[in-house]
């Protein structure tokens, strides 16, 4: 068990809650009117996550995201991405955050598959092709459509009752498919068009189906569209287009492109938006390198949006062990940050051994002095 030297109290901003005296007790009615007791945390340890009510209920499809998603960045992501969307519509200063509860595991298991005579709920393609076109090796259509994330927002009627408040959908989409036919195995990118057209097809059924279940008439269900990454990269997909339902309408009122990014430093590409930091990065990763040489390797994930560089996070594996070095290579990596990246994007180093984490150095945006914990 590794003990921690020193922890600012600003990195425990953690989306989970401390118990309280002053932690709330209230009721949560749902669609059949049933009436749940549940807590509210009294603390929101900061304005960008929601409280969430207690005991924590995860939602009935949460193991299938393991096995539906390419890597676990986008695991990750579809989660955090579908909160960030979230935000727009429901303010965490007015909405409780719970796992998806409306959406049951036999839904998405039908969902997921082709549509078929045997399963008509089916949202990929149904696979039309005759015997001859199969045996002159044509393609089936892709299976765009990976996984569906559900989340729900409560939000207070009145001191004791709570009520749902607003749905979040995200829509895991693949970016490519493969197969095998005639003994001839094949793998393809979807086209974006194709993937947002799907997408949005998709959505409106979802919709249309949410609208049938009791109690959901009339809750405003924000969609979100993922585009995954290919299982081999470093960096996870992100979404590329949100709309909303408001309530009592059967499909997505609007459709809206989101620009985001996320890009591996140091990068190959030749991106003039990723330039600048690619070369503040380089000269970090060079000054690491003639300083301390037996390193493993220094890997950056930025992440953009609207072309804008708004966090960096930097990995770096060592292979030395002993407390003092630990502290010495900390406190110059420190100086590095403060020297080679700009001050208003936040950055967090993480350095790690084979024995686990060793130091975190985390650096606020706007802010001139960084937090660093080391452990021991």
């Amino acid at each position: 068990m590794k003990r921690i030297w020193w922890i600012p109290i600003s990195l425990l901003l953690l989306s989970g809650c401390v118990p309280s005296k002053t932690d709330e007790k209230t009721e949560v009615i749902n669609e059949k009117e049933e009436v749940e007791t549940a807590i509210i945390p009294s603390m929101q340890l900061d304005d960008q996550f929601y409280r969430t009510l207690l005991p924590y209920k995860a939602s009935a499809t949460r193991g299938k995201i393991v096995n539906r998603l390419n890597s676990r960045y986008d695991i990750a992501e579809t989660e955090n991405g579908l909160l960030r969307l979230s935000q727009k519509q429901f303010s965490p200063d007015d909405y409780y955050f719970q796992e998806g509860q409306k959406i049951t595991d036999e839904d998405v298991t039908s969902w997921l598959r082709r549509s078929s005579e045997d399963n008509p709920a089916g949202l990929n393609l149904a696979d039309k092709r005759t015997a001859e076109q199969k045996k002159a090796g044509e393609r089936p259509p892709a299976e765009i459509l990976a996984h569906v994330i559900e989340q729900n927002y409560l939000v207070k009627t009145n001191e004791d009752t709570i009520r749902l408040g607003g749905i979040s959908i995200g829509l895991a989409l693949n970016s490519s498919y493969s197969g095998s036919e005639n003994g001839i195995s094949y793998e393809e990118e979807i086209p974006q068009a194709q993937l947002e057209k799907e997408g949005k097809r998709i959505a409106d059924e979802i919709v249309k189906r949410l609208r049938e279940k009791e109690g959901l008439a009339d809750v405003p269900i924000v969609v979100g569209l993922f585009k995954q990454n290919a299982g081999s990269s470093m960096i996870p997909g992100t979404y590329f287009s949100s709309g909303a339902a408001p309530g009592g309408k059967n499909s997505v009122a609007s459709w809206n492109p989101i620009n985001e990014d996320y890009v591996l430093f140091p990068t190959s590409g030749s991106d003039d938006n990723y330039r600048d930091i690619d070369t503040a990065f380089r000269n970090f990763k060079q000054d690491v390198e003639i300083y301390f040489s037996n390193y493993t390797s220094v890997i950056g994930t930025g992440f953009y949006q609207e072309n804008e560089l708004k966090e960096l996070k930097v990995e770096i594996p060592i292979q030395f062990y002993g407390v003092s070095e630990v502290i010495g290579f900390t406190q110059y990596v420190t100086g590095l940050v403060m020297e080679h990246f700009p001050e208003n994007v936040l950055i967090e180093v993480s350095v790690t051994s084979s024995n686990g984490p060793e130091a975190l150095i985390l650096k606020k945006a706007g802010e001139t002095e960084p937090f660093v914990h080391i452990y021991e």
